[in-house]
């Protein structure tokens, strides 16, 4: 932690002397800012083998317009364009640089996807146009030395990896372990998570399969980690393919626990399509509010995540966890723009979001905080152990912190 601090702190000195002469010449107004109006870029997959996840930035939008309703941020309004680049990186190469040299926005936000967001990072970092809370948890976009001008939000991957291996770790009967994952950035990440974490008890898993994100199904990995005689699987997998593997899991009578990432724990894009009765007691790692959980029922913070869905995104799905992290996503880029305040040059709101401390927002869970200053360069650490039991998920256990640790 302490070397990823000292990295952190020297790319923001880096960037901060570019911050200072543009300060010195008095209020700045650059690339995307006027005295109206911030405009901001977006890639994400409204279409193609990810789509569900394409919510997400809706929901982001929304709240967007929501604060402009509200007069905006320091007396300017948001102007949010967003192409689909349907999961495919040279529609996201595509789409990024009309972005920067057409749209001239002034900063990148909110990509969605590993394999799309790597495709324009060194383009970027190149440009000097900054790479906001990325929706991924790759390790290259937790990395302030390599790539200084990118930030992913969610927890890194390799850190959910090492949520996972903990929890294996302290199980009274340890699991054999199989492992599906996706041949990218996303799912070895998780995998090298996994492993590490596990060191010398590595020998848990028992059996890996990896699947390409254009294959149709993932049935024959199934059936080939079925083989190993594992009694527990890890789905280090996207949304579409958490689906299937569930529903296949089920099929098969496998009677395996299941483990799924963060991004694929939506009660409403993948366990319902998976089927609500395969889904139960499958685990995952969460650590926002789902509105699927009646604990919620008359949290303040889950009434105005509501209120806020009812008049801005009507047509969002209430189940759907992506809409929350939407919101969540797009209230740290507000933020980051409010301590911006009137310095909106590139380089300071680079900066700013390198110096979030404790930012408490409604829908994240009691004792989880967004705060770069604590960890730069991962804005979200925290998580809580969760099974999904009837229609909704239970947490368990303690906030586990950063690698792993409790």
């Amino acid at each position: 932690m302490r070397d990823i601090r000292l990295i952190g702190r020297y790319a923001i000195g880096a960037v901060a002397l570019l911050v200072s002469s543009a300060a010195s010449a008095g209020d700045y107004s650059g690339p995307g800012v006027t005295k109206d109006e911030i405009v901001i870029g977006n890639t994400a997959p409204y279409s193609g083998p990810v789509s569900a996840l394409g919510t997400t930035i809706k929901s982001a939008a929304a709240y967007f317009r929501k604060v402009n309703d509200e007069g905006g941020v320091n007396g300017r309004k948001i102007r949010f364009i967003s192409y689909d680049d349907g999961y495919a990186p040279p529609k996201t190469v595509e789409q990024t640089r009309r972005l920067v040299e057409s749209d001239n926005v002034l900063l990148v936000f909110g990509s969605l996807g590993t394999p799309t967001s790597a495709s324009v990072q060194k383009y970027l970092n190149d440009k000097q146009v900054p790479q906001l809370f990325v929706m991924s948890g790759a390790s290259r976009f937790h990395d302030p030395k390599g790539a200084p001008w990118s930030m992913g939000w969610p927890l890194a991957l390799r850190a959910e990896g090492a949520v996972l291996a903990k929890h294996v770790m302290a199980m009274k009967e340890k699991p054999k372990l199989a492992v599906l994952y996706q041949n990218d950035d996303f799912g070895r990440d998780l995998l090298g998570g996994l492993k590490d974490t596990l060191g010398s008890s590595a020998g848990m898993v028992a059996a890996e399969a990896s699947y390409d994100v254009t294959a149709p199904t993932i049935d024959s990995q199934i059936l080939q980690l079925k083989a190993s005689g594992a009694d527990a699987i890890a789905l280090f997998t996207t949304p579409k393919y958490s689906a299937q593997a569930i529903r296949k899991i089920a099929e098969l009578q496998w009677k395996a626990s299941v483990f799924i990432p963060q991004s694929s724990a939506s009660a409403g894009s993948v366990l319902t399509p998976a089927g609500i009765d395969n889904a139960q007691g499958v685990l995952s790692w969460a650590s926002y509010k789902d509105p699927t959980e009646a604990g919620w029922k008359n949290d303040a913070g889950m009434k105005a995540w509501l209120a806020f869905m009812e008049k801005y995104y009507p047509e969002g799905d209430r189940a759907d966890i992506s809409n929350v992290v939407g919101y969540l996503l797009a209230k740290t880029m507000i933020a980051t723009l409010a301590q911006a305040g009137d310095d909106l040059s590139r380089a300071n709101v680079l900066k700013q979001a390198t110096l979030l401390a404790n930012q408490t927002y409604d829908m994240l869970l009691p004792g989880v905080t967004i705060d770069t200053v604590r960890t730069p360069y991962s804005p979200l650490t925290q998580v809580q152990m969760e099974r999904f039991v009837g229609k909704s998920w239970e947490r368990f256990g303690t906030i586990f912190d950063g690698d792993g640790s409790r």
